[in-house]
């Protein structure tokens, strides 16, 4: 499909002169272009600020080598090259007309009173289910929300801003986060077209913070943010071999980011690094009033994860191997068993086998938990929009999309979408028994369970297979994945490059009960600085079946 000239593009593609709006004119971008170089589709044009780190953009600030201007000049020209030139990734639906004057307002700033924090000057991008009350849109990735206009910043963007981040722009994402169909393709919008894995263009980028992944994975920003409700922060990251954090539901304010379900949703740090992922985890959790899930993490507001990061985190840590999503694939198999020897070096415990009860009973109540919150949410969130909204509830959407089908539904239809309408109100017995159920299978019956009788830290599992070839016809096809469990329970997980499959990534998810994210993170760090599996991608038409 990627690499395809039949390929899905979005019925407005973003010009040249569009991605270089807000003040990056065309002397700028010739000023660039040699650090650049001619970006072709095989990729390896040289960038200067390639796999860059927090860290390391931070001292190139202290010591003058960049500013936070230089830095969004350069992110964009690379996303010049690679997102809408070269490979055309697609990964990015919309570039901030003013990320250019906030650079430089923050350069003078650091010149006067030095800088806030570690996201001081550094450009990010926020995926587009993500509330920004400013010049760039929040849609979803659907037309139907193309002139809606939030009334204010998301909490989690409000908390970046305060950081010193640069809004850099909004990612592409699955419309409306992949549960509009059940036969959706991941990483196609309506409004962004779709979004290419980078290492092999005719691949998926999985899950609906695709456009996320991609970003990070290709250095088009130095970190990400996405969001979960069930595999949608840790597979993309995952397929697009990055890291990927998805909170305890209630660490991360949900207030003002599109909803699919309260139980289940969260946002989530997409990066290169454990250390990055740990920086902006700590800069997004917060307890927010206007989101009651927070008050449970007040404890843990304003909490340094970096204080985590042990390079012998794994000495005498008790971790369960969750054999239950082992087995789909052969060759995943192999890169886990390397992965797990690595552990074992590294003083780990292994309790193998570990079998996560009622793993398989999840699916069927979740999916009721989904349909029910979504109605109640998405309503809930379109008349918070006001007259603004072109739509004012899931009815509106549904017809939205009959209206502009050539558009809106020239793969797959909306049957979820129709499902969900179909449903009554939250008092409802059906959704009452199916939440408890989700509840008790996921944590008490589940993990909890598990983690108890078997005295674990955390367990761990194949995040999800290599990428499928993206296809529109038939939509994805995964052959195995471990996010139900954790997803279901509103548990932390963490993923990590574990290795490759014909050049395809495969990552590890390391997961467990209920605000272990420090845990999670001295393991998963530890397991990164051992195994150094991460390499950039190499924009290749299709998967090296040599390797």
């Amino acid at each position: 499909m990627a690499s395809s000239p039949e390929a899905p593009e979005s019925p407005r593609p973003l010009s040249r002169r569009q991605l270089v709006a807000g003040g990056l004119s065309a002397g700028l971008v010739s000023s660039v272009w040699p650090v650049l170089g001619d970006a072709s589709p095989a990729g390896d044009a040289p960038f200067d600020l390639s796999e860059a780190t927090l860290a390391d953009l931070a001292e190139g600030m202290r010591t003058g080598k960049h500013t936070a201007r230089s830095l969004v000049e350069s992110y964009l020209a690379r996303i010049e090259a690679l997102d809408r030139g070269g490979p055309a990734l697609r990964s990015v639906i919309e570039l901030n007309p003013d990320a250019l004057a906030a650079a430089d307002a923050l350069d003078r700033e650091r010149a006067e009173k030095g800088p806030r924090g570690p996201l001081h000057g550094i450009p990010v991008l926020v995926k587009d289910n993500i509330d920004t009350a400013d010049r760039m849109a929040t849609t979803a990735g659907s037309l139907a929300l193309v002139g809606a206009r939030p009334p204010a910043d998301a909490f989690v963007v409000r908390r970046l801003r305060a950081a010193g981040a640069v809004l850099l722009g909004k990612t592409n994402l699955s419309e409306w986060a992949n549960i509009r169909c059940n036969y959706s393709t991941s990483g196609w919008s309506g409004r962004g077209g779709q979004t290419k894995n980078p290492y092999a263009l005719d691949r998926n980028p999985c899950g609906s913070s695709s456009g996320s992944g991609v970003a990070v994975a290709a250095n088009l920003c130095a970190v990400a943010v996405g969001t979960e409700t069930d595999g949608s922060v840790v597979s993309p990251a995952s397929a697009c071999g990055v890291v990927g954090i998805k909170p305890t539901v209630g660490l991360v304010s949900r207030s003002g980011i599109i909803p699919i379900a309260h139980s289940q949703d969260t946002a989530g740090p997409m990066t290169r690094t454990v250390r990055d992922a740990a920086i902006l985890l700590g800069v997004l959790a917060g307890v927010d009033p206007e989101d009651e899930a927070t008050a449970a993490g007040r404890e843990r507001a304003g909490v340094d994860y970096t204080k985590h990061l042990d390079p012998k985190g794994l000495a005498g840590a008790r971790i369960g191997v969750a054999r239950n999503y082992f087995g789909f694939h052969d060759a995943v198999d192999s890169v886990m068993a390397t992965a797990l020897d690595a552990m074992t070096r590294g003083g780990s415990i292994l309790v193998d086998p570990v079998h996560i009860p009622n793993a398989d009973k999840l699916s069927e109540p979740e999916m009721t938990v989904l349909l029910y919150e979504l109605k109640a949410d998405l309503n809930a969130y379109l008349a918070r929009l006001g007259p603004s909204a072109p739509v004012r509830n899931l009815k509106e959407v549904i017809a939205f999309n009959q209206r502009r089908a050539k558009e809106e539904m020239p793969y797959f239809g909306q049957n979820t979408f129709l499902k969900a309408e179909a449903k009554g109100p939250l008092t409802s017995k059906e959704y009452v028994e199916a939440l408890a159920t989700c509840r008790r299978l996921s944590r008490a019956e589940g993990i909890d369970a598990v983690m108890e009788e078997r005295k674990l830290d955390a367990l761990v599992a194949p995040t999800i297979g290599p990428a499928c070839v993206t296809d529109p016809v038939n939509g994805d096809r995964w052959l195995g994945e471990s996010s139900t469990a954790a997803a279901v329970a509103g548990y932390p997980a963490i993923t990590v490059p574990a290795g490759f499959v014909f050049g395809l990534p495969v990552g590890i998810s390391f997961f467990g009960r209920a605000w272990s994210e420090p845990a999670l993170i001295r393991i998963a760090y530890a397991f990164e600085q051992m195994t150094r599996s991460r390499r950039p991608p190499r924009f290749l038409p299709t998967a090296d079946l040599s390797l």
